[in-house]
């Protein structure tokens, strides 16, 4: 019985293969016909199907532009490429999980193509060069079309949220089409900006080329599809954060944030599903929230504003298109207002002894070649100085802690005609006079040049604004500089009549007018009131520094 039971058991299996080889036929039939994608043998379709698996770069997959089908990492020669595909939050596999799926959904922005009569060519994406860019422009292209690229040459220059940075080649090559132009404005990270190819002969072939749209219908779809599940959800999370979030970890569409960025989206009743995350994996990170907090509250202003302006009979106007420095300035200013809560310290000065020693430092320096000393790198070292004496003043708020820094960084504002810059000083207070007064000097000069990298200006603890010097005003009031907690506002020194050592003797002196802004969360009115001490004695016995 036994036996005549396993007999019929493997004679139903056996009337099942042909069904079987059916199934899979049919599935490697679907996969070679669909355009370019061709695989080098059955067995090859079959492992991928059933395990995920890419074969070695001899079996490689193509990618076709038209239904936007990813390649193999294989294909993916250009590092900056398959760098940028992982940003673009597309995996570097080709995973096919059962044999039915649709194999068009599977997308990937950048790779080898070879589809409509085009030969392997790239598409470079609009790269991330900041951490908080989410978009860029194209200041000017350095290599033109047909030109030869070589790995390390500088390939165009892009502004960012914050500066102007070259973006180089990768890779040999040459430019066979510029998508987009010089000067094309509010490109997203990830979209096509230019097109390149491996042999010379290829170039012409894209003279007429167009990115597809399926490299930016998924971003696009997926924005919108969002805010339709989540905002309902949203609004009652006001009085009770934690309800509407077990909702969303179950769900498909989770909405992942870091603590910080959750909890200010939750004290200012931000819809998490209406921003778009900056950070790994699409992550919404704090600078997402800030961001959102100024274009958000601007928006309806903006369109106000406009409206009566255009409406005004008779009113002559121009309008300024944003810079991207311009944009981000007033992003992080208008959330410094809103979530900072600021009180200001005034105290005058006396910089007589100050004026003097400067006028001999400025007559050695002269003698020795160096760079002449300007009162304001005299207000730097004293500052620096101040925060190593009260290091409370160099400090951030953060919502589980106040963080103290031991590196004493002065940023310094600098007017330029692109916009508002703040380059920062390294380690000011272990510095002397002459290296201060040289790196202010040619960090400024890079400012101006719109040439300043993000080593140029991150990093900075404590900011110092001096409008009396360069423009005459008495004193003004600034704001801090976020996620610092204090910022220096410097006024112009001026003459006054003060009394003398004698009674009814009377001498004029010059004074200057600084302000220190603070945030009253982490510097409270005795820790200001202190500091300016320090930063008066400084400033008033200015041989205390070369101590």
């Amino acid at each position: 019985m036994t036996c005549a039971s396993r007999v019929i058991n493997h004679s139903r299996k056996l009337r099942n293969v042909s069904a079987l080889l059916r199934q899979e036929h049919a599935f490697f039939v679907r996969w070679t016909s669909n355009s370019s994608h061709t695989v080098s043998s059955k067995r090859d379709a079959l492992r991928t199907r059933h395990h995920g698996y890419v074969p070695a770069e001899k079996q490689c997959f193509s990618k076709s532009v038209n239904d936007g089908m990813m390649s193999s990492p294989a294909t993916l020669k250009s590092n900056m490429h398959w760098m940028m595909a992982k940003k673009l939050g597309n995996s570097p596999a080709l995973s096919l999980q059962t044999y039915n799926s649709s194999l068009s959904n599977v997308h990937l922005k950048r790779g080898f193509s070879s589809d409509s009569g085009l030969p392997s060519h790239q598409e470079i994406g609009m790269p991330s060069l900041s951490p908080t860019m989410t978009e860029g422009n194209i200041a000017r292209w350095l290599k033109k079309e047909g030109d030869k690229m070589s790995p390390g040459e500088v390939l165009c220059e892009v502004e960012t949220d914050k500066a102007t940075v070259e973006m180089e080649c990768m890779e040999e090559g040459y430019l066979a089409k510029i998508i987009k132009g010089d000067g094309s404005k509010e490109i997203k990270v990830g979209e096509v900006i230019a097109i390149t190819v491996e042999d010379e002969e290829d170039i012409e072939k894209f003279k007429d080329y167009t990115p597809t749209s399926g490299d930016k219908v998924p971003a696009d779809k997926s924005e919108p599809s969002t805010p339709k599940k989540e905002v309902i959800e949203e609004p009652p999370k006001a009085p009770e954060p934690k309800v509407s979030q077990p909702s969303s970890i179950g769900s498909e569409d989770r909405i992942f944030a870091s603590p910080i960025a959750r909890k200010m989206a939750e004290d200012h009743k931000i819809p998490l599903s209406s921003i778009k995350g900056t950070g790994p994996d699409g992550l919404i990170v704090k600078a997402d929230i800030e961001d959102y907090l100024a274009s958000g509250r601007m928006e309806v202003p903006a369109a106000a504003s406009k409206q009566k302006f255009t409406t005004a009979p008779g009113l002559d106007y121009t309008d300024i298109p944003h810079s991207q420095i311009r944009k981000i300035t007033a992003s992080r200013l208008l959330f410094s207002k809103q979530t900072i809560p600021h009180y200001y310290l005034t105290v005058d000065i006396c910089v007589d002894k100050l004026m003097n020693l400067r006028g001999q430092l400025n007559s050695l320096q002269e003698s020795l070649g160096g760079k002449r000393i300007s009162v304001n790198d005299l207000v730097i070292k004293a500052a620096a100085l101040a925060l190593r004496k009260v290091p409370q003043c160099n400090s951030s708020w953060t919502d589980d802690y106040i963080r103290q820094y031991h590196n004493v960084n002065i940023n310094v504002a600098v007017q330029t005609d692109n916009g508002l810059y703040v380059p920062v000083i390294r380690d000011a207070d272990k510095k002397g006079l002459s290296k201060i007064a040289e790196e202010v000097k040619h960090v400024a000069q890079k400012a101006k040049d719109n040439s300043l990298k993000p080593e140029d200006y991150e990093g900075g603890t404590f900011t110092v604004s001096n409008l009396g010097g360069p423009f005459g005003i008495k004193q003004f009031c600034a704001i801090i500089n976020p996620p610092q907690s204090g910022i220096l506002a410097v006024g112009s020194a001026e003459k006054r009549v003060v009394p003398g050592s004698s009674p009814g003797v009377y001498e004029s002196a010059s004074f200057m007018a600084v302000t220190l802004s603070c945030d009253h969360r982490v510097i409270d009115g005795a820790i200001g009131a202190e500091w300016l001490k320090a930063f008066k004695g400084y400033i008033e016995n200015p041989e205390s520094m070369l101590l």
